[in-house]
């Protein structure tokens, strides 16, 4: 399996090629795009029926084995199975299975064989479906950073949930020290202890005085300098990382095949969305074969995708413009992972995916809706890949917690509520709509006690986790600061 840049020209794509391996320390390629693999590997109806018995880290192997064929399988396997326990994924709600990783349960079942069913994908340590794929990260790291003897800068921005994720699953590892940016005071008192509270030596937590969106601009920025990531040994686990795209993947291929019982059967999902990277894992889930009906992204009212989606007009928000809301981790208005989707939508062509988001640098957006003066016609073809879109604001949120705490007794997060309401807006005759979580509710209580009057349950051992002393440093969005910072802190 080879990958190549979603902005390498064609007639550099075949030489410009590599592993998995060699990009998976990385983040974005040297010419500013991100890697794809050169072909979606392809699963069959055979495939599929064998993979329906199987637990979460064996099903995890047989898809991960198509996309890192330069590991030895075996060593792939000991790392699914090391990662994927029901040790690791213990905090299920009640009624749910920690063995299956990632339980279904069916919310409506409708006459007309519709059904809603939610997900699971935050039973991990830090309550979030991040963990999925940033616990896979971090042995994956881990174990190629001691067969190359090296060591490992970790530099990333959280909206909220990417952060701990990553922090957890790299705290104590071998050679890896993670530099993680955040909003200042916009993450909520959860996730910000979360991060905060960790007092190993190898983490270090910056708050920048800016949006998420700043933050993001400082990773790419240091990314694109190639000399200095060199020298830093800077590497990713954003979303523009390709690792923790495809660990993703496997989660869409488990909620199929636990809510199908043959491969003719519809599924679509609805995915709370903001940097696009785990409904990306969902459009790479369906390129290879997976039985996806519809693709639903769920925005709030920082609505740049569903904007998109509803006029094919890509429009990014100045800082000014992103409106910091109650479901925190998709305030994003420039979605970094968007351009795998739009490398795909062009056929593939890397010098037009380049000329379009160097447009998004020095326009703020392009138009792929084929009217007069728009950038291209591309957007009547995303009806082929299955995408939909729908918005949810704060009032629809605090709705949807309390519906689904009324009719299911069970209370929802913020995110999962704009994924919920979005969903219901978009169920069809005898196709069954699964809805991803994306955390426990208690990450974001100030809405669920506004919403609830009372607060929301707290896993075991995080009961007082706001009142951990906290450690972390402030500072403004300059990137020359930001360079300065990581060096003194690495002392390479």
């Amino acid at each position: 399996m080879q990958y190549v840049s979603t902005r390498a020209a064609a007639s550099a794509a075949a030489s410009s090629s590599q592993q998995f391996s060699d990009i998976l320390l990385g983040g974005l390629a040297v010419d500013g795009g991100l890697f794809l693999p050169t072909a979606y590997p392809q699963v069959t109806g055979a495939e599929l029926d064998a993979w329906r018995q199987l637990s979460y880290a064996d099903l995890a192997f047989e898809i991960l084995k198509k996309f890192a064929t330069d590991i030895p399988e075996a060593d792939l396997r000991a790392l699914t199975a090391k990662t994927y326990t029901k040790e690791v994924y213990k905090n299920a709600r009640k009624g749910e299975k920690a063995s299956q990783i990632t339980p279904l349960r069916v919310l409506e079942e409708g006459e007309n064989g519709t059904r809603l069913v939610l997900q699971a994908l935050s039973n991990g340590p830090t309550l979030a479906f991040k963990d999925m794929a940033m616990q896979l990260l971090g042995n994956l790291f881990e174990y190629t950073l001691a067969k190359q003897n090296a060591q490992l800068n970790i530099f990333g921005a959280t909206s909220g949930d990417t952060g701990s994720a990553a922090e957890y699953a790299m705290r104590g590892k071998q050679g890896i020290r993670v530099f993680m940016l955040s909003p200042h005071k916009k993450m909520s008192a959860f996730q910000t202890a979360q991060m905060f509270s960790l007092q190993d030596p190898n983490i270090f937590n910056i708050a920048i005085e800016g949006v998420f969106d700043d933050a993001q601009d400082m990773v790419k920025a240091v990314s694109n300098d190639l000399p200095f990531k060199a020298k830093q040994k800077i590497g990713t686990v954003n979303s523009i990382n390709w690792a923790r795209v495809v660990a993703q993947v496997v989660y869409y291929f488990r909620g199929y095949l636990s809510a199908t019982t043959s491969n003719d059967q519809k599924v679509s999902f609805t995915v709370p969305s903001g940097n696009f990277g785990n409904i990306c894992a969902g459009h790479i889930a369906r390129m290879m074969g997976l039985p996806i009906d519809k693709l639903v992204a769920a925005t709030n009212e920082n609505d740049v995708l569903d904007e998109f989606f509803r006029t094919g007009v890509y429009r990014v928000r100045k800082s000014s413009e992103t409106y910091h809301t109650s479901s925190p981790s998709m305030d994003i208005s420039k979605a970094s992972n968007f351009e795998r989707f739009i490398y795909d939508l062009v056929g593939r062509d890397g010098d037009r995916t380049r000329a379009l988001f160097q447009k998004v640098e020095t326009h703020g957006g392009f138009d792929l809706s084929g009217k007069p003066g728009a950038d291209g016609d591309e957007f009547k073809l995303v009806a082929k890949y299955g995408f939909k879109s729908g918005k949810s604001t704060h009032d629809d949120r605090l709705n949807t917690i309390r519906d689904v705490a009324d009719d299911y007794g069970i209370v929802i997060d913020t995110h999962t509520a704009d994924g919920i309401k979005v969903a219901r807006e978009n169920l069809e005759p005898g196709v069954t709509m699964i809805v991803l979580e994306t955390a426990l509710a208690a990450k974001f209580n100030e809405t669920i006690l506004d919403a609830l009057g009372e607060d929301a349950e707290r896993p075991e051992g995080f009961e007082n986790i706001e009142d951990l002393p906290q450690k972390f440093v402030v500072m403004p969005p300059d990137v020359e600061k930001m360079k300065a910072y990581i060096a003194t802190n690495t002392g390479l």
